[in-house]
């Protein structure tokens, strides 16, 4: 049986903006007042940290500022993103008994195939690149995430129809370890737009948006219906974006973390991304865990998770820091993305060395 989604366009709104809008369709859904929702977004210059990155990390501060572009922070994980009108975001909200997926890798998976189906409906071959992104030839044309926020699933792609590739170069710090794994020496390497797939003349935004929607009916089983925006929905972003969201201590949460006096930092890189542990010790042998700060472009659900992780490493001995590791994820019962209790683990081991 063929499952409704309610479609809404968003349009062009400021980076913060949009962020607050996520959070909204979330909490409206929670509540009931919407039903299961793909939404359509699209940006002017900004660009985006994941919800546990180290913002000064990324970016290149002064760059962005510089070039008058927006700085916000997602909801979601994953890596830093450089985005403009030349792109725009889709969103899947919805509850978990909808598609009967209980896992978020099946889930990644499921999405992430299903919008490289539509994709391909133009006319190239798109291949999802496990964890989370879509390729053409091995070069990027989005990137995805998402996460549990209890019986709600929240999650959202990008499409590259056209993008300033050197732009973006200039104001996302891109570790070149990331580019080296794929043979590339620069961002602009890494990714590839519909403009340049389609020698200077891309399908209409309109067109490509029809095709993914296409792709999620084919492979999900889903009935995409257009529908309106309500106030409700207005109403809540504008109350998130006021309170949280759109605010400089939101975005500036996580920021010059390794920076700070006495920390000790390390990282471990796996399947599920890089994650970056920043140390301060305590004790006469400082040998137990006084703070921790955890970033990366790793996802968890829900994204509160590494907030707790990180309060219960507080006072830990080093010696017993996995064990506790361990025992957080076993009675937690979060999601990961591919990552693993160990891959932590492993992040902390690597800073206290």
């Amino acid at each position: 049986m063929s499952k409704p989604f309610r479609v809404i366009d968003t349009g062009i709104r400021p980076c913060r903006e949009q962020m607050a809008f996520d959070q909204a369709l979330i909490e409206e859904h929670k509540a009931g007042n919407i039903p299961d929702t793909i939404r359509f977004l699209q940006f002017p210059p900004s660009v985006l940290v994941g919800r546990h990155q180290d913002l000064s990390h990324e970016l290149n501060i002064e760059a962005c500022r510089e070039a008058g572009v927006g700085i916000g922070r997602r909801i979601t994980g994953g890596g830093a993103l450089y985005l403009d009108e030349g792109q725009f975001g889709w969103e899947l909200v919805f509850h978990r008994d909808t598609l009967g997926l209980t896992n978020l890798g099946e889930l990644a998976s499921a999405i992430c195939e299903s919008a490289a189906a539509g994709l391909s409906k133009l006319g190239i071959d798109v291949r999802y690149r496990p964890r989370n992104d879509l390729e053409v030839d091995g070069r990027k044309i989005s990137g995805t995430g998402g996460f549990f926020d209890g019986s709600t699933i929240f999650y959202q792609g990008t499409t590259l129809v056209d993008m300033d590739a050197q732009k973006m170069a200039s104001l996302l710090n891109i570790p070149a370890a990331k580019l080296a794994k794929r043979g590339q020496t620069s961002g602009a390497q890494r990714v590839v737009t519909l403009r340049e797939l389609f020698n200077g003349t891309p399908p209409p935004i309109s067109e490509v948006k029809q095709a993914i929607l296409e792709g999620f009916s084919e492979k999900l089983g889903i009935s995409p219906q257009e529908g309106a925006i309500t106030e409700g929905e207005e109403a809540t972003a504008k109350l998130l974006f006021d309170e949280e969201i759109g605010t400089d201590e939101f975005v500036h949460e996580i920021d010059g973390a390794s920076e700070q006096a006495e920390v000790k930092t390390g990282s471990f890189t796996g399947q599920g991304g890089t994650i970056t542990t920043h140390i301060r010790l305590d004790g006469p042998r400082a040998n137990r865990i006084r703070e921790v700060v955890i970033t990366g472009d790793f996802f968890v659900t829900p994204p509160r998770t590494i907030y707790d992780l990180e309060a219960a490493l507080r006072g830990t001995e080093i010696a017993d820091q996995a064990e506790t590791v361990s025992q957080f994820f076993a009675k937690a019962g979060v999601g990961l993305l591919t990552a693993s209790p160990d891959d932590f683990s492993a992040s902390i081991a690597d800073a206290l060395t």
